[in-house]
């Protein structure tokens, strides 16, 4: 291979169209390469978005169902029973969302609630979002603690 062999790969160079509508000698001449009338054919032509040329178009055939509530939150659900196996996997005493985010038990950005379910056996500093009122009880009664 040298610099005199080297082309672009077959079919990723189109030839220009030049000089539109400059008399039939340039080989473009009369429609200009639009074809013939139509408002694809006259200046100033765009289309809108989603028209589909006069039929009723697809986001207008649909239903529309619901709505979406822009207060809505929505928790993460953590048992205490969760908690126990994060400390015994991760051996975790403090447990925040930081940490159960960099060891892939939640994503970026999301809320925790921790709730009743299960047994809590070791003394754990919690520090997340929410806390059913079981959940609190077995936290304390562990010897742990909670910060909201």
């Amino acid at each position: 291979m040298k610099l005199h062999n080297l082309t672009p790969a077959l079919g990723s160079v189109k030839k220009e169209k030049g000089r539109l509508g400059r008399g039939e000698g340039s080989g473009s001449g009369g429609t200009a390469s639009k074809g013939h009338k139509g408002a694809k054919a006259r200046s100033g032509y765009s289309s809108k978005r989603a028209f589909e040329g006069g039929q009723m178009p697809i986001q207008m055939r649909l239903p529309k169902r619901g709505f979406k509530n822009i207060n809505n939150v929505t928790y993460v659900a953590l048992n205490v029973s969760r908690l126990q196996e994060i400390h015994d996997n991760y051996g975790l005493t403090e447990i925040t969302k930081v940490a159960l985010y960099n060891e892939g038990i939640i994503n970026r950005g999301d809320k925790v609630k921790v709730l009743g379910n299960g047994d809590l056996s070791v003394k754990l500093t919690v520090n997340l979002d929410a806390f059913s009122a079981v959940a609190k009880q077995k936290i304390e009664a562990a010897g742990g603690s909670i910060n909201a």
